[in-house]
């Protein structure tokens, strides 16, 4: 996906829970929007998920192909 239509997508899902991420590998990754990265030198700007267990998830933008919102 590209970086200006993530960002877009995830501003107003920050904070909120039971969003869903999934990646081009096919991997599923739900929970709390944690942190949006997006302008840092030297990093790929990405998303960070915090799961239920309590693990924080980081994916790049470059790699998700769809973000589903399940508050709807």
């Amino acid at each position: 996906m590209e970086v200006t239509k993530a960002l877009a997508a995830l501003q107003p899902l920050y904070g909120k829970d039971n969003v869903e991420i999934v990646t081009e590998t096919g991997a599923r990754v739900r929970g709390v929007v944690r942190s949006l990265k997006q302008t840092q030198a030297l990093t790929r700007p990405s998303v960070k998920i915090e799961r239920p267990d309590g693990e924080l998830v980081k994916i790049p933008f470059s790699a998700i192909t769809e973000i589903i919102d399940h508050n709807r």
